[in-house]
């Protein structure tokens, strides 16, 4: 969510796990942060409109991006001929610090950011330093050489529990990933009720 603060801390409140650690704390402690949110009263009914915030904000925090970027996404989905809901997590899907992630090459989206910042990656052999940029249909992305044998990208990419979708080819020898196709929302891991942000941007 480019927001500074304890990431189980945040988990917790989304109810989400966005990092490793929080997921190990999250198994014993399946409730918001305080000693309040463990009563059945703190979780009681919430409105639609905090239902869908909520909900806008579980995918702001798995992409790492500013309510701004979350915005201007949306509008440009809804300004696209398609299925906004689609469209909207293809576009997000497309960000390269998000492909970095999805890839393998870093262990979360945080780590995925700061690798992009700091000129890591390439696409199609040029080096882009931009997480936002967006990635168009077959582009090739890989982990400079200079870079292959940091620590960070050495564990990230040796991890066996780490899932590559379906729509990206990596190439573990060449340290490098073809995004393959735009794909669906089921395939996309995202945790997330698409239509109720699009439904919260629609007010």
């Amino acid at each position: 969510m480019r927001k500074n603060g304890p990431k189980v801390k945040i988990s917790r409140y989304l109810g989400i796990a966005i990092t490793k650690k929080a997921a190990k704390v999250m198994e014993k402690k399946a409730y918001g942060p305080g000693q309040a949110a463990a009563t059945k009263k703190f979780r009681g009914k919430m409105s639609v409109y905090k239902t869908q915030l909520l909900e806008k904000q579980k995918v702001r925090a798995q992409y790492n991006i500013s309510e701004k970027q979350m915005k201007d996404n949306y509008k440009e989905a809804s300004r696209l001929e398609g299925n906004t809901v689609e469209l909207l997590s293809q576009l997000l899907e497309r960000r390269l610090d998000a492909f970095v992630y999805r890839a393998g090459f870093a262990p979360t989206i945080y780590a995925a950011r700061q690798a992009v910042n700091h000129g890591h990656f390439e696409v199609n052999g040029q080096k882009v330093d931009i997480p936002s940029y967006r990635l168009r249909l077959t582009d090739v992305v890989t982990l400079k050489t200079k870079s292959s044998n940091k620590e960070v990208f050495v564990n990230a990419i040796n991890d066996g529990s780490v899932v590559i979708p379906v729509y990206i080819e990596r190439d573990t020898a060449k340290m490098s990933a073809k995004f393959s196709y735009f794909p669906t929302r089921a395939e996309v891991p995202t945790i997330g009720d698409l239509p109720l942000i699009i439904e919260y941007y629609n007010r």
